[in-house]
């Protein structure tokens, strides 16, 4: 019941969000406004809110989107840097210019399941390397800290992200499975529903549209269902690609959370133009070559533009067909020149979004708008 309330509440605050424009003046198209009754559409943030944005794109914001999630600001890097120093600023800059606005907040991410993407401290006690009880209590003090700041404020939390390997174990190696175990998964949600027993929370990862990765998402359900464990729904990381979008397995996995009555949030969603892969391909062993290569500094060509047009199109109708099962949407950064994928796997122009470097519409902006509810 509890899911039920909460996940009603994360939909119903949609409906209550300003629209821009005066009495008389009429609002332009908005993404919020057209899917706001099926799903809630948000967009990541990155950099101080709202200082660091233009009044452009700030208009933008609160025009477009019923969400916001901290791109980097609320990650355990950012927050607790060094053991018992938190740092809130840009976190609290945010949930109040959410707050403000009548957004709701995604609290992204608590653990986050990969060496790199923790502090090195977490793992060792001086010079040795921390024990399980250790890292056990860091993590409890971190979750505790961070959900109880924001209690009541905050609508959903990704709790643990990316614990599932791409290929043959379950799960990921990591110090938090060799000095922990898996029980850390279960024991992070645990903590952040202490914290905030009112919050939804979720699990968070990519590429969970592939069969192979999907299974294992199904079978680590099962396993946390088994323990109680209250996991209310579950982010997908949609980072896809121009003309390879995966539209029968994105289908496939939507299907198979029904089955389970778990809804799904697409968390991380943009449609890259430069293909990616060749960056781990031979093994890396072009990289060096690679990075001085950027295919479209003079612009993304008008075919190329109206190919990822009609793939967004295509992905919000599969959205909407699905609206049973999708709670919400969130683009990943607010235009093509704020996107993180202008720097990864390596330094180019790119341009995945509905939005350009002006934070005007693309044609992909009007496709998705012309989908049928």
């Amino acid at each position: 019941m509890r899911f039920r309330v909460s996940l009603g509440l994360f939909v119903a605050i949609s409906l209550l969000i300003p629209r821009p424009g005066s009495a008389g003046e009429e609002a332009a198209p908005s993404l919020q406004a057209k899917f706001g009754s099926k799903f809630v559409v948000g967009v990541a943030l990155g950099g101080r809110v709202p200082d660091e944005y233009s009044d452009v794109e700030r208009k933008l914001i609160l025009g477009q989107f019923g969400s916001v999630t901290p791109e980097n600001c609320m990650k355990m890097t950012a927050v607790q840097p060094r053991e018992g120093e938190f740092h809130f600023e840009e976190a609290d800059a945010l949930v109040d210019f959410a707050e403000k606005n009548r957004l709701q907040v995604v609290g992204h991410t608590l653990v986050w399941a990969k060496d790199e993407r923790t502090p090195a401290w977490f793992f060792r006690d001086g010079d040795k390397p921390a024990s399980r009880e250790k890292v056990l209590e860091r993590m409890r003090t971190h979750i505790r800290t961070l959900v109880s700041r924001y209690r009541g404020r905050i609508a959903s939390w990704d709790v643990v992200n990316e614990v599932l390997d791409d290929n043959e174990p379950d799960l990921r190696p990591s110090s938090w499975l060799s000095i922990v175990g898996p029980e850390f998964i279960a024991e992070a949600f645990a903590c952040a529903h202490e914290a905030d027993p009112g919050a939804l929370l979720l699990y968070n990862d990519y590429n969970v549209d592939q069969p192979r990765k999907r299974e294992k998402l199904i079978r680590l359900i099962g396993d946390l269902r088994s323990k109680n464990v209250p996991l209310g729904a579950i982010g997908i990381q949609g980072h896809w690609e121009v003309d390879q979008v995966p539209f029968k397995d994105i289908e496939a996995l939507l299907v198979a959370m029904k089955d389970l009555r778990l809804k799904v949030m697409v968390s991380e969603l943009d449609l890259g133009v430069v293909p990616r892969g060749v960056w781990w391909a031979d093994g890396g062993k072009r990289r060096d070559e690679i990075a001085r290569t950027d295919p479209l500094a003079a612009g993304c060509p008008p075919d190329l533009i109206d190919r990822q047009a009609a793939q967004y199109a295509q992905l919000f109708r599969l959205f909407s067909d699905h609206a049973d099962v999708i709670a919400r949407v969130t683009f990943w950064d607010l235009h093509d020149g704020r996107s993180w994928l202008n720097s990864f796997p390596w330094k180019h122009a790119e341009y995945p979004l509905l939005f350009d470097r002006r934070a005007s519409p693309k044609p992909a902006f009007q496709a998705v708008m012309d989908v049928k509810p």
